[in-house]
């Protein structure tokens, strides 16, 4: 299972790039763009003090232990690795945080200790053990109940989170159940309530919620941001709620009575807030009102509820150096998105961009959402952007470009081509008169290249899953073959997924994860690495997990799944060694907040702010400070 070295680098990224300024002649026909703003240097930004996130996943012939290297540890740190009280390294570790020892028992007890300036530091936490490959959190399925047109209903474990809720160093998970009766926005009905619930890593249940009647339930309504926004060292957790949500100590917000339901299901009347809740005790410390409101239901693109109701969220570092929270309604016609800020126990709005608005150059921008969005610095100026599908949102809240390619299911934004400077953005679309899919520059929203219309392509992947081009490649569900980052066809075999991704076995090359299973790419048939044991996917045909990404060990990603009964979420993490050498992705803040916005509407995986593929550089150390 020891995979070796990358090859030597082709390139390496410098932050800072230079400042470019595009003109509307420069990027081609229905494309509108701002000038970029000066490009800064780049700014410590706030992250989480995590501890060493110490694994140990046994295999039959011993145990993988893996650890994090933190951004906050100095570029020379080395590391021994302890059983017991016994070192069982031979030499301090300076490469890939990772050290198989062989023919140890499932039950080893290890921890790290870091050498700094040739010092030991004190023992990490204690290894968390994977005996059989992964290891169970144990979660509480609240009762079901019957809706009042008379359909009974259960729930299932869905879309999941982390943050430290306690601040203990230890990321915690947020749960969200949804009713077996949930709906998407197109589908009347009623359904039961969503239920959100702060979990530690032992199962510990530190609060429930329970958003109410009059929040439906299903994939585009309850979008929730796990962050520590004030810098406390804790989580907080944003959600929009209504009259009845009741929040982790009983307390309920608004009117306990109401009810604002039709008798089609749908919520079109009564007001909307937004709630910041304490990650550790499930407190509702503020609501304010859901920016924007939904005014006219009909204005939003119809008449029923469906377009009213389609909300995204996000965390975005909109002054370089500390997170705020994005809250979106709205991508089909008008599409509106609230920036807020959280200090001191309070909200404080940011600003506010609005397509309907032309004070921030948002006119001609509606339409132009997708069923997520994705946040990262691509002007490289410091600072984040939303990028909101075929448009994207300056940190100032100005429009900074469109394609005017409208909505789509599926992006992938990223240094998806490492032969050239800055982040790309790869796209399907649902429009039939519009490029099925494209690749383009992040910054500015021009197209590198694009496949011609094919109706409505509902899914779209980019990332490095195949040694055998350069570059991240890109797929998507009405195209044949798979593309480089150039546009040319690299492959013809597309692979059997088209969902989602994992950074799984020990080569910086991608792999394929869909349903409960991770497969990596061949030219001539997928390699099966892991199939999840009496685990479920979620959210249907996108069959994804509760959560996946770098949430424990090294820089390879854990992949969540709910067991089929709903009583435990399944957390495997990879059995394979690794000689890369890369700090913690949750201390890269494109990732981290990708992690964040994971369980937005349709799940789409993270991407870090370089690029980790076949031939890539030695991976940059991320400016950070911890509160």
């Amino acid at each position: 299972m020891k995979h070796p070295h990358p090859h030597p680098p082709r390139r390496r990224r410098t932050a800072g790039l230079a400042a470019v300024t595009v003109t509307t002649a420069l990027l081609g026909a229905g494309l509108t763009a701002l000038s970029a703003g000066p490009a800064e240097a780049a700014t410590a930004r706030q992250v989480e003090a995590l501890d060493r996130g110490v694994v140990s996943v046994h295999t039959d012939s011993g145990n993988l232990v893996s650890w994090r290297w933190l951004g906050t540890d100095p570029d020379t740190v080395s590391f021994n690795i302890y059983r017991a009280g016994t070192k069982v390294n031979p030499t301090p570790i300076t490469g890939a945080t990772d050290y198989f020892h062989a023919g140890a028992p499932a039950q080893a007890d290890y921890t790290v200790r870091a050498l700094v300036g040739g010092v030991e530091q004190p023992d990490s936490v204690h290894a968390i053990q994977f005996r059989a490959g992964y290891k169970d959190v144990p979660i509480s399925p609240p009762a079901g109940g019957t809706t009042p047109d008379g359909v009974a209903y259960t729930y299932e474990a869905n879309d999941a989170s982390v943050g430290d809720l306690d601040g203990d160093g230890q990321l915690d998970l947020v749960l969200k159940w949804q009713p077996t009766n949930a709906k998407d926005n197109s589908q009347s009905g009623y359904t039961g309530n969503t239920i959100v619930d702060g979990v530690k890593l032992d199962g510990t249940r530190l609060w429930r919620v329970d958003l109410g009647r009059n929040i439906r339930s299903g994939a585009h309504y309850t979008q929730f941001q796990v962050y520590d926004y004030d810098g406390d060292g804790r989580a907080e957790v944003a959600m929009k709620t209504a009259d009845g949500s009741v929040d982790g100590t009983g307390a309920v917000i608004g009117s306990a009575s109401a009810d604002h339901r039709n008798s089609s299901g749908y919520v079109l009347s009564g007001p909307e807030y937004l709630t910041m809740f304490n990650g550790q005790t499930g407190r509702a410390m503020q609501s304010v009102d859901y920016v924007p409101a939904r005014g006219t239901v009909s204005s939003w693109g119809d008449s029923y509820g469906n377009r009213v109701d389609r909300f995204l969220a996000g965390t975005a570092y909109l002054d370089g150096s500390r997170p705020s929270l994005i809250m979106a309604r709205g991508y089909y016609t008008r599409t509106v998105i609230a920036a807020w800020d959280w200090r001191g126990g309070a909200f404080t709005r940011r600003w506010t961009f609005d397509t309907n608005s032309s004070t921030n150059s948002g006119r001609g921008y509606d339409g132009q959402g997708n069923h997520q969005l994705s946040v990262a610095d691509v002007d490289g100026d410091g600072r984040d952007e939303i990028v909101y599908g075929a448009m994207a949102v300056d940190d100032n809240g100005n429009a900074l470009w469109t394609t005017k390619n409208g909505h789509g299911d599926a992006m992938h934004v990223g240094d998806l081509d490492p032969s050239r400077a800055g982040l790309e953005e790869f796209k399907v679309d649902e429009d039939g008169s519009k490029p099925s899919s494209y690749l383009a520059d992040a910054r500015t929203g021009q197209i590198i290249w694009s496949t011609p219309a094919n109706g409505d392509n509902g899914r779209g992947v980019a990332g490095d899953i195949w040694a055998g081009s350069a570059g991240a490649e890109a797929w998507s569900s009405a195209v044949s073959g798979i593309r480089g980052p150039q546009g040319n066809v690299v492959a013809s075999r597309k692979p059997s997924s088209t969902n989602f991704l994992s950074w799984w076995d020990g080569d910086p090359v991608r792999e394929l994860l869909d349903g409960t299973h991770i497969d990596k790419y061949g030219t001539s048939a997928d390699t099966r690495l892991l199939t999840g044991s009496g685990v479920h996917a979620n959210n249907g045909t996108k069959a994804t997990p509760a959560l996946s990404g770098d949430i424990l060990g090294d820089w390879r990603e854990e992949v969540i799944w709910p067991t089929g009964d709903n009583t435990a979420l399944r957390i495997y993490s990879t059995p394979y060694e690794t000689g890369t050498r890369i700090t913690t992705l949750l201390h890269d803040t494109q990732y981290r907040t990708a992690l964040a916005w994971q369980n937005t509407a349709y799940n789409q995986p993270p991407h870090p702010s370089f690029f980790i593929g076949d031939g890539m550089p030695t991976a940059p150390r991320p400016a950070v400070y911890t509160p």
